[in-house]
């Protein structure tokens, strides 16, 4: 019993590198979600183009891909135009792509949260005298806000969940502490479930969170 205990503590942790990426990344990943939806959303063809594209190229590559050109394939395409770079830490660079990663799926969510709002209320506004930037900040982002919360909190959850893959990369979250352990010691089986342990007791909670929201939501309609 006791070496699995020590799976678990040694998950564990990993567990602030984890919780870093994730909150840091949903963080960049709503702004710029909420940037590439409006652009979806733009009746300028050639920009809404690009966003799309933008959109399914990120949806369309796993996040290890997108990893390994981030962390590796960039610095070495950077050092062929002569420009000397590389990452002094590989936490920064998997912020960065996870933002950018998530920022794709955030981008459908509020584009869909946004469609899904009246658009009685974009004219009421436009009645009252706003502007459209006015009407989308004050009567329309809020209640799509609204409709997407419980769409956002599963994205942090399957982002946090998807932070394993960045043991790939060296950085050492909650995989990769039980990777180097059981690489140690060779005990796989506590290593690892002790990995799966540490997960369920985050996503579990959160889960049950992101359910409560729901139904609160829907007392509310």
């Amino acid at each position: 019993m006791d070496i699995y205990i020590k799976g678990i503590l040694i998950a564990y942790s990993g567990i602030q590198v984890t919780m870093k990426i994730t909150i840091f990344a949903v963080l960049i990943g709503v702004i710029a979600g909420l940037i590439v939806a409006l652009g979806k959303m733009s009746s300028i063809k050639p920009v809404k183009l690009i966003f799309s594209v933008y959109v399914e190229m990120l949806r369309g590559t796993p996040l290890v891909v997108q990893a390994l050109i981030m962390y590796a394939g960039v610095p070495m395409l950077l050092q062929k135009y002569g420009i000397a770079f590389r990452w002094d830490d590989p936490i920064i660079a998997s912020i960065l792509v996870c933002g950018i990663n998530s920022s794709a799926y955030v981008a459908e969510i509020i584009r869909s949260g946004l469609q899904a709002v009246d658009r009685g209320q974009m004219e009421a506004a436009r009645s009252l005298g706003m502007n459209h930037v006015q009407a989308m900040r004050f009567i329309v982002v809020p209640q799509a806000f609204r409709i997407i919360l419980p769409a956002l909190a599963n994205e942090f959850i399957a982002l946090l969940k998807e932070t394993a893959v960045l043991s790939i990369i060296s950085v050492v979250e909650v995989t990769r502490r039980s990777m180097l352990w059981a690489a140690a010691t060779f005990e796989a089986w506590p290593a690892y479930l002790g990995t799966a342990f540490v997960y369920l007791s985050i996503t579990i909670p959160l889960s049950r969170l992101v359910a409560y929201m729901e139904r609160r939501m829907a007392q509310s309609d």
